[in-house]
């Protein structure tokens, strides 16, 4: 899975944001059991109360079908929610840049709307994404490293195209774990060197986790709508149970990854995070489709849909047969108290549960996964770069390598690039050993793994921790990561889906549900389901610290 700027005065950063503005310019990259003793926490910090606080994509169409809301204004409100909590005030830091173009976006499909109709569910509703997906815009694709600084994609990568298509309006990039968390073994997730670091909105001090941290730090704060973060292993899963989201790391070649900036192509993919499993599903039909430049969506052909939310079934859990991944469970007595209480919600709401349900392989493949990033890396980036062209910043992961070692104090003044550097060492991807760790990974992910276990048992889905509460951001010693559930379902390139189970000591946590390939409409009925029978998400309170 692996700041300060000028202060300006709200109106004159809301005027330079939706006029079309160079907002880049005055902001270049932003700056280098279920509740357990809810007393124990600091006193909240002072926001505001938000217009748009905790609304959903089906509320904000309602508002605007009757009038009261406009793109327009939605892009003015979320802009100025960014300059009050993000910029200032208890300064989140999830969003490294607006898009300049938002107030000609928002009023030619305001226009469309009333000369021809709304193209979808998602016409007009501002959306966030990581800063590793390319746009063909005004804004910059830098996966957070000062050595893409000016890199300007030369077209638009499949998800921003299909968000354009469906009406969304991309509001602006969040802040990473620079390069997706893939430089160094010893990283602290939220932090890069062009967008310094992000903060849990629930306590300050605390991390966001995971690659996409910016996006789910951002969206949990209601910073836009709705927003996509990218996966290799965990960081669309671990960043939403981390800030109290629905996130959906959809079956590898569902979402095309073309334009995405890459780790590893046999695990890579790119999906929602929003505050509910129903505005998850809206956007995650907006991403499907065949791609020619990315291979994988190939297989999605007669499995990919335009529409989950029909799954969104409240009474999801009755009758689906779900497996207890108990090897995942002992490393926090808390999570474990709060997920027994969840199992307890399961069995309630009518799912059979068959307990344990063991993947029998876990703990077999971590060596081969890391084998097949550090080849997949350099093969997959350096194509990257190529597409860039000839004006691109840098060229090959060995020049990223020189470019930090130049730029060190800026770039790795806490964490260096020994990932990087192993990963240059790899030959090509002909290579035996490669080839011998991938096959390995999907025998023991896919068939001696989930679906393994899912055939012996007849099972629907398999449900686990996503992971602890936010730990302690520690940029001296790195994360502190106690546990977690995101490896069979990452290296089998197989869906996952994890919704709120609950918080401890004002932290929320999350639950994942993961199954087979392709079985994104199952799961999104359980998580809904699920959902539905807890309302366990509760709005971030930005606190300095959590104080036990």
């Amino acid at each position: 899975m692996r700041p300060g700027t000028s202060r300006s005065s709200r109106r004159e950063f809301l005027q330079k944001a939706v006029t079309g503005g160079a907002v880049a310019a005055a902001y270049p990259a932003f700056g280098a059991a279920r509740e357990i003793s809810r007393s124990s926490v600091t006193p909240a910090g002072e926001v505001k109360p938000f217009e748009l606080e905790e609304i959903t994509i089906a509320e904000l169409q309602d508002g605007m079908n009757s009038g009261k809301f406009t793109a327009r204004s939605l892009v003015e409100k979320y802009v100025q929610r960014i300059d009050e909590i993000d910029k200032n005030g208890p300064a989140v830091n999830a969003v490294i840049e607006i898009n300049p173009e938002l107030a000609a976006i928002a009023d030619a499909l305001d226009q469309e709307r009333r000369s021809k109709g709304v193209r979808g569910p998602l016409h007009g509703i501002p959306v966030l994404i990581k800063d590793n997906i390319d746009t063909a815009d005004r804004m910059m694709t830098t996966a957070g490293s000062l050595a893409l600084v000016g890199s300007k994609p030369p077209k638009d990568s499949f998800v921003a195209q299909k968000l354009r298509a469906a009406g969304a309006v991309i509001l602006g990039k969040t802040n990473l774990s620079e390069w997706a968390n893939i430089r160094s073994s010893h990283s602290t997730s939220g932090w890069s060197g062009r967008g310094g670091l992000t903060k849990n909105p629930y306590a300050l001090d605390r991390n966001p986790c995971g690659s996409s941290s910016g996006t789910g730090a951002g969206i949990s704060a209601n910073l836009a709508a709705a927003g996509i973060g990218t996966e290799t292993d965990g960081s669309i899963v671990c960043p939403s149970s981390s800030n109290g989201l629905a996130g959906i790391k959809p079956t590898v070649g569902l979402v095309s990854r073309s334009g995405i900036i890459p780790i590893s192509h046999s695990q890579d993919g790119a999906g929602p995070m929003c505050r509910t499993v129903r505005d998850a599903a809206v956007l995650l039909g907006a991403l499907t489709g065949i791609d020619p430049e990315d291979s994988a969506t190939a297989a999605s052909s007669g499995k990919a849909q335009t529409d989950y939310a029909q799954y969104c079934d409240p009474n999801g859990l009755k009758g689906a047969r779900i497996g207890v991944a108990r090897k995942y469970f002992g490393f926090n007595d808390a999570v474990d108290a709060l997920m027994e209480e969840s199992l307890d919600v399961m069995k309630r709401q009518g799912a059979t549960l068959v307990d344990p349900a063991d993947i029998e392989t876990l703990g077999k493949f971590d060596d081969t996964e890391l084998q097949v990033f550090l080849y997949e890396l350099k093969a997959d980036l350096n194509a990257y770069l190529a597409r860039l062209g000839p004006g691109a910043p840098v060229r090959t992961l060995r020049d990223i390598i020189e470019f930090n070692e130049r730029n060190r104090q800026k770039e790795m003044p806490y964490f260096g690039q020994d990932l990087f550097i192993k990963a240059e060492a790899k030959g090509p991807l002909t290579e035996k050993a490669y080839l011998d760790a991938l096959a390995k990974n999907h025998q023991l992910a896919r068939t001696e793994g989930i679906d393994a276990v899912m055939d012996k048992h007849q099972l629907d889905a398999l449900v686990a921790p996503t992971g602890g509460p936010a730990w302690l951001t520690d940029l001296i010693n790195g994360d502190h990561v106690a546990g977690g559930s995101s490896n069979a379902a990452a290296v089998a390139g197989y869906p996952n889906v994890n919704v709120t189970a609950g918080s401890i000591f004002g932290l929320p946590v999350g639950i994942s549900f993961f199954g087979r390939a392709w079985s994104e409409p199952t799961l999104i009925k359980i998580a809904y389901g699920f959902e539905q029978a807890t309302k366990a998400r509760q709005a971030p309170r930005f606190l300095p610290r959590i104080a036990p």
